[in-house]
């Protein structure tokens, strides 16, 4: 019938909406304090305190922590934001941002 969607296509639809999301994803070191990292990710992504904490404590414990997934284009600003975010004034070996990357969703 002319003009039905088929849930074949709407599946199909999703699908590629998904395929073009991307994670921000922040990596763990020791050149960062979690106080750092929790308002790094509140400051950049507005994260309640709480929500900040858990890719904190996930990031420590894995080594990553998807904090972010949106278009390519918002996931690289966010990326470089995190990037220029500067190093954490707490410990005196640190001296540049968190690691983080872009990452097409899956």
């Amino acid at each position: 019938m002319a003009g039905t969607t088929l849930d074949t296509d709407i599946d199909r639809s999703a699908k590629d909406d998904l395929s073009k999301l991307y994670h921000v994803i922040i990596l763990n070191d020791d050149d960062h304090t979690f106080e750092y990292v929790i308002e790094m990710l509140q400051a950049i992504f507005g994260l309640p305190y709480a929500t900040a904490l858990a890719h904190t404590v996930e990031a420590d414990s894995t080594g990553s922590s998807i904090v972010f997934t949106t278009t390519l284009k918002e996931a690289e600003h966010k990326r470089d934001q995190i990037h220029a975010y500067g190093p954490d004034w707490r410990l005196p070996h640190s001296r540049g941002s968190v690691a983080a990357l872009v990452e097409r969703a899956k």
